[in-house]
Order: structure tokens, then sequence, then C-alpha cells
């Protein structure tokens, strides 16, 4: 059984992680509507990517006996004034999700919870990635996206993201 506290923490990321998941695709039909279909698969791809993270730490939490409760998930409530708005939220976000995973971390640090620890330094890493590649595209963007050719080549460029699912060992 795992400590009350930590299996909180998880069971409320788990609900934040489908949360991200909306976001995204919020994002995708915006550059869907913006004519975008590069960008809007770059966030459809990131979509999966937050799915699959909820799933993961549902199955870490079936897996140790713990029961998975589902909260609503909420609506999106950002608005767009520009294209790169959505790159701008997205990197907000990533740091936002970053918090949160460092505090599951640091509670299970807390009560001598290894295999916790152990599942965590994955999702540690990951967030990593995800504010790099955030600040990646918005510098991308930043440098081609007042550019129309820059921008198409951009778009073109994000069209060729390749979703991998992950491969982590619960």
């Amino acid at each position: 059984m795992l400590d009350k506290k930590v299996k909180e923490l998880i069971n409320d990321q788990i609900n934040k992680e489908f949360y991200s998941a909306y976001l995204y695709l919020d994002f995708a039909n915006y550059y869907y509507d913006q004519g975008l279909d590069g960008f809007a698969h770059w966030y459809d791809v990131q979509a999966q990517e937050e799915r699959d993270h909820a799933m993961l730490m549902r199955t870490y939490l079936q897996n140790n006996g713990e029961l998975v409760t589902f909260e609503a998930v909420a609506k999106p409530d950002k608005t767009y004034s520009s294209l790169d708005d959505p790159l701008k939220f997205s990197l907000e976000h990533e740091q936002y999700v970053t918090g949160l995973i460092n505090k599951i971390y640091k509670a299970a640090s807390e009560v001598d919870d290894y295999r916790t620890m152990q599942c965590f330094d994955w999702f540690v890493k990951e967030q990593g990635e995800e504010e790099k590649n955030a600040d990646d595209l918005i510098r991308k963007f930043k440098l081609f996206g007042s550019d129309p050719k820059g921008l198409y080549a951009l778009n073109q460029e994000l069209l060729g993201r390749v979703y991998a699912a992950p491969s982590l060992v619960l």
C-alpha cells in the first residue's frame, strides 16, 4: 500500500494529465482553424503523450493495489490572439506540471517510498524534455514565424512528428 498523501497526489495527477490532453487538443483545434496542420499535428501528438502519462500513473496505482478515482476534466479556458499564444501557454503549462511531478517525488521521498521515486524518475526526466520541446518551438517560431515561407517550413517540419509510446516498466 502506498502512503495516503502519495496516492492522493498521483491520483490527482492522473486527472491533471487528462486535462493536459484536453488543453493540447484545444491548441490543435486552434491551429487546424488557422490552417496550420503541422502545428495542429504536433499538439495532437502531445495530447496522446499526456493521455499515456495518465494511463501509466493509473496502472502504477492499480499495480500497487490502489483504487483510482476519476474527476471531471475541466474545459480549457485559453483564448488566443496570436499564432504563438498556444506555444507560450504550452511552456507555462509544462512548467506547472513539472512542479506537480516534483511534489509527488518529494512526498514519496519523505516517506522513503523508493518504488514510487523510481517510477517517477522517468516522469521527472520526461518533464525536462517537455519543457525543452516547448521552449524550442517558441524559439523556432520567433525565428521563422513572421516570414510566410519560414512559417510554412516550420509547419511542414511539425507534420513529421511521430509518436512513440513510452516504455516504462511499472
